[in-house]
């Protein structure tokens, strides 16, 4: 794999950014990709492992010696197979996973000398529709089976494709008025441009997946009626309930949740602004919660020329380096890492826990004080602190998917909230789960793992049922999307899916 001895050779280099104070001033992508010489270099630097622990690393188990070998052997065509095989948006993932991969690499046992993994990805799939090699693959064969899949994130997304491929009638009910879920309207337009995720909806639509937008389940269509008219049912809703912030002054004006800003911000963008979008507009913005939602409300209001803005986080500062003691190699590990939005601007601070809000009405000045870095979160005497903040986001993540839909499928539920569904069958016949609706809150690699395998798991349920025609008994189970035998089987090395 790769060039011997090659990781001794080359250096590793990261994904070039384009300069903070230049693209404050616009909305688009700032990560490119080396040149492909430069990315065949690193490619090169991927080292024969006995046991290329990177795969334990990607929930998806992409095929990354694989892939980094072909890109280094100028083979891009084959890499785009290797590729799809196992992921079916890698410009999804190579633009936003954080690379669990990387941080699993036995070359990552020298800290920060992992191959780039995530920079080979984006570039093999971006070469791949570049040269068009990424086109609809339709079913050869139609089962006459119908799935309802509730929700246009990546995981509904994925599993839509994979049911569909697989020969069944599959339609996408999406609440919000375009596909994509919180990368389409949560992540900003300057991490992943919209058009990237629409280029992959037209692929799925010709494919023969139907996408019906503006429809929520519960409201527009009850559960009863969508049961009613499908054979089977996958939940792919995500984890919609945010964590709030239960101090005095919570309901004062200009205090919202971190998804509200970021929604009104891409529809904004889109030229679809809300009567009266939420706007960081010279205020001072305080961020509550340190994670990559966090990161993107700052971002944004740096974006829109914000007075000031500060990100604070609850727990404590973690160390500059991987503690071996606590998360060694290959575990992700927990150090201290900044944001692409703080290297633009803004301030943060950890170990801080709000205590209240004032203001006449409306939010004026944040107090808060100095705590013990971890659970309990102790407040430390005569830290107590107030500063002036004009609005005020909540980006503490999320608790559960919404619970009167669940509740209305008839789906048992897990003590968090989540569907209870180990193995995507859920407790209601015919209805699976999958992505955040299932696990939690979660990585966007982990939601199109979970489309994935709930497909597998819903394909086989449908195959088990009396063929819709006496005519079908003999195709059933002997066609899906990848020519190999049904999806409820364990295929071996499946082909391209591109």
């Amino acid at each position: 794999m790769g060039k011997i001895g090659g990781f001794l050779e080359i250096a590793r280099v990261e994904q070039p950014e384009r300069n903070p104070a230049e693209r404050l001033h616009d909305f688009n992508e700032f990560v490119e990709t080396l040149p492909v010489d430069g990315v065949r270099e690193q490619g090169a630097r991927c080292m024969e492992c006995g046991v290329p622990f990177c795969h334990n690393g990607c929930p998806l188990g992409n095929l990354i010696p694989d892939w980094n070998d072909l890109v280094y052997r100028d083979r891009w065509r084959e890499a785009i197979d290797q590729l799809h095989a196992t992921n079916n948006f890698p410009e999804f993932t190579g633009r936003l996973c954080p690379a669990p991969c990387e941080a699993a690499c036995v070359l990552e046992i020298r800290e920060g000398d992992a191959v780039s993994i995530k920079q080979i990805e984006v570039s093999i799939i971006n070469r791949a529709w570049d040269e068009g090699w990424v086109t609809p693959q339709p079913p050869k064969v139609e089962t006459g089976r119908t799935v309802a899949v509730i929700g246009a994130g990546p995981a509904g997304m994925a599993a839509a494709q994979q049911l569909r491929r697989a020969g069944h009638t599959v339609t996408v009910y999406e609440r919000d008025e375009a596909g994509g879920g919180l990368i389409r309207f949560g992540v900003p337009h300057f991490k992943i441009e919209k058009w990237v995720i629409e280029r992959r909806l037209e692929q799925l639509k010709a494919e023969g997946v139907e996408f019906r937008y503006g429809v929520d389940i519960g409201k527009d269509i009850s559960p009863e009626e969508l049961r009613a008219q499908h054979d089977a049912v996958v939940i792919a809703t995500g984890s919609r309930v945010p964590r709030d912030l239960p101090v005095p002054g919570r309901e004062l004006d200009g205090v919202h949740y971190a998804m509200e800003y970021l929604y009104d911000r891409a529809r904004v963008l889109d030229g679809n602004s809300p009567e009266s979008p939420i706007t960081a507009e010279g205020k001072h913005v305080l961020v509550v919660g340190g994670g990559d939602t966090g990161a993107d409300c700052v971002g944004h209001s740096l974006r829109e020329g914000a007075a000031s803005v500060t990100q604070i986080e609850l727990l404590g500062e973690p160390p500059a380096k991987r503690p071996d003691d606590l998360t060694p190699w290959p575990r992700w590990p927990v150090k201290l890492r900044t944001s692409y939005a703080l290297k633009e601007g803004g301030e943060r601070d950890f170990a801080i826990s709000t205590t209240k809000l004032t203001g006449n009405g409306k939010v004026e000045e944040v107090h808060w004080v100095q705590n013990s870095g971890q659970p309990p979160f102790d407040a430390i005497p005569g830290t107590e602190e107030s500063h002036p903040v004009d609005l005020v986001l909540l980006a503490m993540g999320f608790l559960s998917p919404e619970q009167d839909l669940l509740e209305g499928l008839g789906v048992e539920r897990d003590a968090r909230g989540n569907a209870k569904a180990g193995a995507y069958s859920t407790s209601a016949e015919g209805v699976f789960a999958a992505g955040d609706a299932r696990r939690g809150q979660s990585l966007i690699v982990w939601a199109i793992n979970e489309g994935r395998q709930c497909a597998r798991v819903a394909d086989r349920y449908l195959r088990s049922l009396p063929a819709v025609d006496p005519r079908d008994e003999e195709s059933a189970g002997t066609s899906d999307r990848f020519g190999s035998p049904d999806l409820g089987a364990d295929p071996p090395q499946i082909a391209s899916q591109s």
